[in-house]
């Protein structure tokens, strides 16, 4: 073997190139891209260092992709999400740690020992919807998308997860493919940014996420008007509704929600301290007398 081809030689060749690229964490960086490429885990680099990476030439490819900015899941294909992993596409945003938290806002609606029809508005890789299903396995689940390709990515994550008999996806502009009251809980990452703003998104996300994911009209709210105006009709007597906004739109969201008739309107933060979730309950003839009138909670 040549030494030229060993683990340590080429692992670190590819992290000096990511460090003059001012790629953050390019050890960590370039030990992902490593071991996702030949099937091995860290503890195996530093365990045989001196093996022979198998893949080298498409090795130093993807290094370069990354020094030149591509984000490692559109490289490898694959990021993890709430514990799970996903495939994403062309088609599909990436699934990022700020979403963990409407899954989380989303199963603290849903008890575990009760079934539940649970619908994912733009569902891209089925991410969202999918992590809530594995967590609550009485659960069922529709994910619409008005892509094709991003509904062919959902599909395969859902039967690699297993989830695939308890989730649909369907083709779908908004909520058009949903029945009158039949579901519980609406989750929903629609496209929020400014669509003059799109240009100055940092370069991941403006070089490669889908616009159609992104563009939420000149204000960022269009997807909210749509989504809200139709939401009362699919859900349930004192179902849920549950956005992820842009951290500018914790005032904005919720107002749609309240003029939308919605009750126990709620807005919720991520890891950093801000808006990243708004909740909002479709009112339930039984209670409306009672819910009236009670102010808007800040979570």
């Amino acid at each position: 073997m040549s030494p030229d081809t060993a683990r340590q030689t080429i692992l670190r060749a590819a992290v000096a190139r990511l460090q003059a690229a001012n790629i953050p964490s390019p050890v960590w960086e370039a030990r992902h891209l490593l071991c996702d490429l030949e099937g091995i885990t860290p503890t195996d680099i530093i365990a045989y260092p001196d093996r022979p990476v198998r893949h080298i030439t498409q090795y130093q490819d993807w290094v370069a992709l990354r020094a030149s900015g591509v984000p490692m899941s559109r490289i490898t294909g694959r990021r993890n999400f709430w514990g799970l992993d996903f495939h994403v596409s062309p088609a599909t945003l990436d699934p990022r740690m700020d979403s963990e938290v409407l899954v989380r806002e989303a199963l603290a609606l849903i008890p575990g020992d009760q079934k539940c029809d649970i619908a994912d508005i733009g569902t891209g890789t089925g991410c969202l919807i999918l992590a809530v299903l594995h967590d609550r396995p009485m659960a069922t689940g529709h994910g619409l998308d008005i892509s094709k390709e991003a509904l062919k990515t959902a599909q395969a994550n859902a039967d690699y997860l297993g989830l695939s008999d308890r989730v649909r996806f369907v083709e779908s502009n908004w909520l058009s493919a949903l029945k009158p009251d039949s579901i519980d809980v609406l989750i929903s990452n629609p496209p929020y940014i400014v669509q003059s703003e799109i240009q100055h998104l940092d370069q991941a996300v403006r070089d490669h996420d889908p616009v159609l994911a992104l563009d939420g009209g000149a204000d960022g709210l269009d997807a909210y008007r749509a989504i809200v105006e139709t939401t009362p009709k699919v859900l349930r007597p004192g179902g849920w509704i549950a956005l992820e906004i842009g951290w500018d739109q914790g005032q904005t969201v919720p107002n749609l929600l309240d003029k939308a008739g919605f009750l126990r309107i709620s807005c919720h933060q991520d890891t950093a301290g801000r808006d990243r979730v708004v909740l909002g309950q479709k009112p339930d003839p039984s209670d409306l007398k009672k819910t009236l009138g009670k102010g808007r909670a800040k979570g």
